[in-house]
């Protein structure tokens, strides 16, 4: 059995474009199981604000580990991990510290999610994004081994504002996406 998790951002949930889309290409790539984690958070002041990223982080953690607590992790032969923004912190840490063998594909991973040592992973950033700065993401995303993919003038959700652009970008993404998928799991 196959199963794929799904960790959105605060405000970014897993019908939105890059988990949406993700998360049908591991369907048609014969992932049987999908959880779609959702979270609680209402606090502002997030961004540039390391304390109270924390604070965010710690409560999506734990809400993460109750909502897959009664998973029997081993009856999988392979496990994918979806994440978004914050979501992909959250990813690296459960698969961290439960010691799930998965592959990670991280969409606009924050600084934090490479301090996790995320294994077996795949990113992609957009190098406006007002949440990460792009250069320490990338030194932090090669430190790790982790291969990633910029896309200029993009933002946190790997958009330029200009449509037909963007939906190349979200092309190209999912084709990354899939090959990354499609390979045999480590």
């Amino acid at each position: 059995m196959k199963l794929v998790v799904c960790f959105p951002g605060i405000g970014y949930h897993c019908d939105k474009p890059l988990l949406y889309y993700s998360r049908k290409l591991a369907a048609c790539a014969g992932y049987d199981h999908t959880l779609l984690l959702q979270y609680t958070y209402h606090k502002d002041g997030l961004r540039g604000t390391p304390a109270a990223l924390r604070e965010a982080f710690d409560t999506l953690y734990a809400q993460a580990e109750a909502q897959l607590s009664a998973v029997d992790w081993p009856q999988y032969d392979d496990v994918l991990f979806l994440s978004k923004s914050i979501g992909t912190a959250v990813s690296a840490a459960f698969a961290q510290r439960h010691g799930i063998p998965c592959r990670q594909i991280l969409y606009t991973p924050l600084s934090l999610t490479f301090t996790l040592a995320p294994q077996n992973a795949l990113a992609f950033l957009g190098t406006a994004d007002p949440w990460s700065d792009a250069s320490s993401v990338a030194a932090a995303a090669r430190a790790n081994g982790t291969p990633l993919c910029l896309y200029e003038n993009a933002n946190h959700s790997l958009e330029t504002g200009d449509v037909l652009h963007d939906l190349a970008t979200l092309q190209d993404v999912m084709q990354k996406t899939q090959t990354f998928i499609a390979d045999t799991p480590h």
